[in-house]
């Protein structure tokens, strides 16, 4: 089968200027913009590297670092069987329904119609029905992340979507509801996530959910038209350092993903608002078990009795950038819980990532190559991280051969003024 081919405007997407190149182009948004991490890396990114590694319609696509199914979607958009891991259940409930394509359009919007009328003539009849979060549920939230009348819509709307779970279209609509509830919210994502301090004391949240079902009904009418989605493509609820409980042997050709990088970016904050109202995180007990199956890349995600650093206790370079980040945050007498686990961290990082690779290995099948978008890094006390040049040294001592590391862009660190590298580790498992 012949590799599959890009358009010259789908290769200039990554010439557009660095800045430009994370945004969502046109051509991106459809699946793709049904729901959409804050720090998700484009599509169209996606389709430079799998016809930079060759891929083929016989090419099985994986990312082990899904989050909201970035790559597995545009593979099967491009009609490529693909597969996903991904730790944090939104993420993956996210991804998993956006690989779903079988609601039928006309019943998407009319049942939507069904279901927001009924929400409406309830919030005539009973406009003081506060349906409310359990206390332990709303004590994973951030103080004022969404205002009384706002949740009471979002929890009225919710009730009546999960009257029928049967519905072939029940996730579309929780989903599409995840949506309306960020709309509907006070956070604010500039990447971080925090509460702004204007709240929305109201918010419309039936209408918004509609416009969002509506995209759905839209993307799904003109993916009926335009492609074949024949290859199967499905996400795996797990842990990225143990691919191989998911994964079959010797199956993936090709591994296109963007791992988290060593810095204070908790990703269980970015997506808890619609975690908790959705019902995937009910308790900190929840919470806690979530963060033991990430890759430990901050330090709200450490544990007492981590050891992933015990593969990297090898490599000097880790070990020494720990240590200077202890020494800086003694110059500087900073004594908080979370800055006396930066170095700590980050050598947990680089083992998580380590046992990551060598785990993957029985997976791939012999000439697979690999793409990991990541980025250096410089949160831990502005001591520079050099992510790519790390991960490639800790790959090429696995046994992959490194094919090259290309930048993505370069992003301006706001506390120091340096420009920090993004970019493209590329690796080929010989087997």
């Amino acid at each position: 089968m012949a590799s599959l081919t890009l358009s010259d405007s789908d290769l200039l997407d990554l010439e557009i200027g660095r800045k430009a190149r994370n945004q969502l182009s046109s051509k991106d948004r459809a699946i793709h913009n049904w729901y959409r991490f804050v720090l998700s890396f484009p599509p169209h990114l996606v389709r430079h590297y799998l016809h930079r590694l060759q891929a083929t319609e016989q090419t099985v696509v994986l990312d082990p670092f899904s989050g909201t199914g970035t790559t597995v979607v545009e593979a099967k958009k491009l009609g490529l069987p693909a597969v996903g891991l991904e730790a944090n259940p939104m993420a993956h409930f996210a991804s998993s329904v956006k690989l779903d394509w079988s609601p039928l359009p006309e019943h998407l919007s009319q049942t939507a119609e069904m279901i927001a009328a009924a929400v409406r003539d309830e919030f005539e009849l009973l406009p003081n029905f506060a349906p409310s979060l359990s206390p332990e549920a709303a004590g994973l939230l951030f103080k004022d992340a969404i205002s009384p009348r706002p949740l009471q819509k979002v929890l009225t709307l919710l009730g009546h979507i999960d009257r029928d779970r049967s519905s072939v279209a029940w996730r579309h609509y929780r989903l599409a509801l995840a949506n309306s509830a960020v709309f509907a919210s006070n956070l604010r994502f500039a990447p971080e996530v925090s509460v702004a301090r204007k709240h929305k004391s109201d918010a419309q949240v039936v209408a918004h959910w509609l416009q969002q079902v509506n995209i759905m009904v839209q993307d799904l009418s003109a993916l009926g038209n335009a492609f074949s989605p024949t290859q199967s493509a499905v996400v795996h609820l797990g842990d990225a350092r143990q691919p191989h409980r998911h994964i079959a042997p010797n199956s993936v050709d090709v591994v296109i993903t963007s791992p988290p990088y060593p810095n204070e970016k908790d990703y269980t904050r970015t997506t808890r608002l619609e975690s908790v109202l959705l019902g995937f995180l009910e308790n900190k007990a929840g919470l806690q078990a979530i963060k033991h199956e990430l890759v430990r890349s901050n330090s709200r995600c450490v544990y007492r009795d981590d050891d992933d650093d015990r593969w990297i206790q090898n490599y000097p370079q880790i070990l020494e950038i720990a240590d200077t980040i202890n020494r800086r945050r003694e110059e500087l007498g900073k004594t908080s819980g979370f800055s006396r686990l930066y170095a700590r961290a980050t050598t947990l990082y680089f083992g998580g990532m380590a046992c990551h690779l060598a785990n993957l290995r029985s997976r791939l099948r012999p000439n697979a190559r690999l793409a990991y978008v990541v980025g250096d890094q410089a949160s831990y006390l502005q001591v520079h991280i050099p992510t790519g040049s790390l991960l490639a040294h800790i790959a090429q001592d696995l046994g992959y051969e490194l094919m090259g590391i290309d930048l993505f862009r370069t992003r301006r660190a706001s506390k120091t003024e340096v420009d920090l590298r993004e970019e493209v580790v590329l690796l080929r498992w010989p087997g």
